[in-house]
């Protein structure tokens, strides 16, 4: 009996794996995307993870997206992380796919991330971020917006992606840059 439904099981599998890998290609892409149109400041409004135990209000440490910056055809992502008597700054770059919006990189210590650009008017953005570290894959869904109170049809699309996606609602963290310059910068390799 148990070997009759291991082929099942198999199949069970290969299938979930597929639904998995399926939802990344989901992700749309903003049409005509242009990287210099996001440089800057930008505040976060909403965030929601697939792991919310790596953004949890419990967390003393958070980290903060300050700004975008281009290098060359690479962006450069800005971030901080604060806490008690902490604040660090850490630049993180990444390079292009190869596809219009989308970027990707790896970290030193292992790791890699996978960026798309949702969907933006460069006044709001919707960006998607794809973490995978030691075979843990992590999504990250982000609205940005260039000041506090952002545009009510962003929040809207944004919301929709939450529910289809199945994510989880996290805190956010803004600063205004008052840490000293970044003093560490992880470069993504290629």
């Amino acid at each position: 009996m148990a070997l009759e439904r291991r082929p099942l099981l198999l199949l069970t599998l290969s299938l979930g794996l597929a639904a998995a890998q399926k939802t990344l290609e989901e992700v749309p892409v903003q049409p005509g995307f242009d990287a210099q149109k996001v440089e800057g400041r930008w505040l976060t409004s909403q965030l929601a993870a697939s792991h919310t135990h790596l953004v949890s209000p419990e967390d003393p440490l958070k980290l903060a997206l300050h700004s975008i910056q281009t290098r060359g055809r690479d962006l450069e992502f800005v971030l901080f992380w604060i806490g008690e008597g902490v604040c660090r700054g850490v630049n993180i770059t990444v390079h292009p796919t190869g596809l219009q919006g989308q970027y990707q990189g790896s970290f030193e210590g292992g790791g890699s991330m996978f960026i798309r650009f949702v969907s933006t008017d460069y006044s709001s953005l919707i960006l998607y971020v794809r973490f995978e570290d030691g075979g843990e894959v992590t999504s990250l869904w982000a609205l940005l917006a260039r000041r506090e109170l952002g545009d009510t049809k962003w929040l809207g699309k944004y919301l929709e992606y939450i529910r289809a996606f199945q994510l989880q609602e996290a805190p956010v963290f803004n600063l205004d840059a008052q840490c000293p310059p970044p003093e560490a910068d992880v470069r993504a390799t290629s």
